[in-house]
């Protein structure tokens, strides 16, 4: 039976208890505990710390070889994927002469500089909270500095589209990444002839494998994606250096008048080429997106070593291709013509890349629809944990099947990399000017002029970006919009749904609602134990708990009302009664960051709450809206309250409450 007693002794929690702490409750709160969920699994390499080692000098800490490693299988796989293909796509459309490739040169080498170190690596990572980064957290951080309701509802638009343009790239990424691997063996003797269809096949057999074992968890072998990455990122640099020897010319492309002279000799021509320039820079949004896993420093030293790896692999390609102009996949061509021994365990490396690059692209949907859920933007998708030591770690079967089903559509439909090339870099490029108008919105009401101007130069340039992809929307490119419109309208469905139904709700005042259980415990004798109702509290009460206490007269010894209150901070759970309302009912409060995955159940057993029932309520919805139809159709699919924070099924009393909308 639970009871307002003093604090406890808290039991050990799986998962890492980290030093961060949220604010404490209101004074008049009695604390029974605070513990903070996370964390990630980390495996060490000794092979590897020779190069890190200047690195972790530099920090001082043992710990940042570790946290960089890490950082290189988990953040980097997309961007670090992307000389597989970008070099060669960009040459389909214009003729390989030195002027050509030494200006496109400098183009990819000042994108990587403005828009994935400037963008994402200085301004948008020096706004997060609690070291978490991402679209949520632009929009958590700008509508808490902002007062106008119309203005926080245009910022939550913006954030609305920001991601579902995230999860429509989500789904090109693994697809061009995988093809484009699987394309390099056409260069291995006797399988120059290989037909399309087989090498469709092949990786979408890769894909569903992938896929399919998200269920089991990638605990196990998330420690060997840093060192694989690692010896992916030293051979682009290897390959890359040596063919820049051969042609040390192209290191005068750092030189940005190259890139001027470029959009000079060749007008909107260059325009075209500056839509598949933009795919150098696919991914770079993880920098900041998955900051809050490894912290700011760690990514930071990560894409040091990252930008020196890709910048010299791509003068490689650009000296290869001056002096082999024929040359159709340029990365693979390098590889074969200078190392043909090593060929085929380069290529055997790349898709082992690939499908880290996809590895993390899956998880970063999976934290992305998390964060969604528990900032009540999307709906209570079923939600599994995969390891029991690291809850961060989740699988969501929804998001999951929904991904494998439109990746093996584009891969499908498009057939060849170079053609989802032409649909590629829309979404993402859509993605970083809103990123850049929401950084640039808390520059400008934080008074931080010199980030302000820096922001609204990029948005300058992204724009820039966007207006030469826009022709890509009538090759392909309407796909990903597509893509990201589908949830975009579950979102929007979905938010506007709930609180349509909070106001058909009618729920009952706190006063007469407190005078009516009074009276009610009065004339009966109570039921023996604890029962635990779910509501935002008590000062509105939800009509499920009216009926069951007044019209069912159920009524215990002790009931209950348990809140679950999202707090602004990304980190750290607290709970405490709120107070005692009447004799036998009480609030319990649990307050969560909005990136945690809280185990309601074991909370309760820290608090000493031992329910024999646990009621929540169930809305009956009746309409003939459309969209309300669809609103209720997706609150039957997807599981109740209860069912997503796992509560136990024998105690659970659905209440039915008809609501007509």
């Amino acid at each position: 039976m639970g009871g307002c007693g003093g604090p406890i002794q808290l039991g050990r929690i799986p998962g890492a208890i980290r030093d961060r702490a949220l604010p404490g409750p209101s004074p008049s709160a009695n604390l029974v505990g605070t513990i903070e969920l996370g964390g990630q699994a980390t495996k060490n390499c000794r092979v590897c710390r020779w190069f890190f080692f200047v690195i972790s000098m530099k920090n001082g800490s043992h710990h940042s070889l570790q946290s960089v490693l890490q950082s290189l299988g988990l953040v980097f796989g997309d961007i670090g994927t992307s000389p597989i293909y970008t070099f060669t796509v960009i040459f389909l459309l214009t003729s390989p002469t030195e002027a050509n490739i030494m200006g496109i040169l400098s183009l990819i080498i000042w994108t990587l500089i403005i828009i994935v170190t400037g963008e994402y690596a200085w301004l948008a990572m020096s706004l997060s909270r609690k070291g978490e980064g991402g679209t949520i957290v632009l929009k958590e951080i700008l509508t808490s500095l902002l007062r106008s309701g119309r203005q926080k509802a245009i910022v939550s638009m913006i954030a609305f589209v920001g991601i579902s343009l995230l999860i429509g790239d989500g789904v090109i990424t693994p697809a061009i990444s995988i093809l484009s691997a699987v394309e390099g063996a056409l260069l291995i003797p006797g399988f120059e002839k290989t037909p399309v269809d087989v090498l469709v096949v092949a990786a979408a057999l890769i894909a569903i494998m992938l896929f399919s074992v998200q269920r089991k968890g990638t605990g196990n072998v998330a420690g060997a994606f840093g060192p694989i990455m690692l010896l992916w990122f030293s051979s682009l640099t290897a390959f890359g250096l040596f063919s820049l020897l051969q042609a040390p010319q192209v290191l005068l492309a750092v030189n940005p008048w190259y890139a001027v002279r470029f959009f000079a000799d060749h007008g909107f021509a260059g325009l075209l080429v500056l839509s598949q320039v933009i795919l150098c820079a696919t991914g770079g949004e993880a920098l900041y997106a998955d900051m809050g896993h490894l912290g700011r420093k760690p990514i930071l030293q990560a894409w040091g070593v990252v930008f020196g790896a890709l910048v010299i692999n791509y003068m490689g390609q650009a000296a290869f291709l001056i002096r082999h102009p024929d040359t159709k996949n340029i990365l693979f061509g390098m590889v074969s013509g200078y190392a043909p021994l090593l060929y085929i365990p380069f290529l055997v490396l790349s898709i082992f890349a690939t499908v880290i690059a996809s590895q993390a692209m899956i998880s970063g949907m999976f934290s992305i629809v998390y964060q969604g859920i528990m900032t009540n933007i999307m709906p209570l998708f079923k939600v599994h944990y995969t390891s029991t030591e690291i809850r961060s770690q989740i699988y969501i079967g929804t998001v999951n099947w929904f991904l494998l089903g439109a990746v093996l559509f584009v891969m499908v439909l498009f057939k060849q990399s170079e053609h989802l090339a032409a649909a590629y870099g829309l979404a993402v490029n859509c993605d970083m000017v809103l990123t850049g108008v929401l950084m640039a919105w808390i520059f400008y009401l934080r008074n931080r002029r010199l980030q302000l101007f820096c922001a609204a130069g990029i948005i300058v340039v992204v724009l820039f970006f966007l207006w030469a992809n826009i022709h890509k929307i009538p090759h392909g490119g309407f796909w990903s919009i597509i893509i990201a419109a589908l949830p975009f309208a579950v979102i929007l469905v979905y938010t506007r749904g709930q609180r349509r139904l909070y106001l058909h709700m009618r729920p009952m005042d706190r006063e007469p609602f407190v005078q009516e259980y009074i009276l009610r415990r009065s004339e009966m004798t109570p039921i023996p134990g604890t029962a635990l109702f779910f509501a935002r509290g008590i000062e509105k009460v939800p009509p499920y708990l009216v009926n069951t206490m007044f019209e069912n007269g159920i009524i215990y010894e002790d009931n209950i009302a348990v809140s679950i209150v999202r707090r602004d901070d990304p980190f750290g759970i607290a709970w405490f009664y709120r107070e005692e309302v009447a004799p036998g009912l009480k609030v319990f409060e649990i307050q969560t960051g909005y990136m945690e995955i809280p185990d309601i159940d074991r909370i309760l057993r820290e608090a000493n709450i031992h329910a024999r029932a646990i009621f929540y309520g169930v809305e009956d919805i009746a309409t003939r809206s459309p969209a309300w139809k669809i609103f209720a159709i997706i609150k039957r699919l997807t599981p109740s309250f209860v069912q997503f924070y796992r509560m136990p099924p024998h105690l659970l009393h659905g209440v039915v409450t008809r609501v007509e909308m």
